[in-house]
C-alpha cells in the first residue's frame, strides 16, 4: 500500500489495525496494515516495501497519515528454530501497543 494510499484509507475505514514490525537483532522497521477482511498490506513507496531506520522515524510517517497508535510486533527466530508456532497477534505476549 503506497503512502498516498494509505492517508486515504485511513481517512475513510476505523476498523483497522497497524503493525510496526521488527526483526531480533536488526534495527529495520516495516509498517503493515491489517484490514476488516484480515488483508495485510506493507507500506511502500514506488512499489517497494519501506524501511524504517528508528522508531522516531515510523511515528513521524504515521502521524502524517492520521495514525496515532499502533503494535509494536518483534519477530524473534527462536520460536521457528525449535519448531514452535509463533504467535505474534496474541495479545500482550507478542506486540506492544504504541501510542505517539
Amino acid at each position: 500500500m503506497e503512502f498516498n494510499d494509505l492517508k486515504a484509507f485511513v481517512a475513510h475505514h476505523d476498523n483497522f489495525e497497524i503493525r510496526v514490525i521488527g526483526h531480533a537483532g536488526s534495527h529495520v522497521y516495516q509498517v503493515e496494515l491489517e484490514d476488516v477482511e484480515g488483508t495485510r498490506h506493507m507500506l511502500t513507496r514506488a512499489g517497494k516495501p519501506v524501511l524504517f531506520r528508528t522508531l522516531e522515524d515510523v511515528y513521524l510517517e504515521l502521524n502524517r497519515a492520521g495514525i496515532h497508535r499502533a503494535y509494536l510486533v518483534q519477530h524473534v527466530p527462536h520460536d521457528e528454530v525449535i519448531g514452535r508456532e509463533a504467535h505474534y497477534r496474541d495479545p500482550l505476549t507478542a506486540r506492544m501497543p504504541l501510542v505517539f
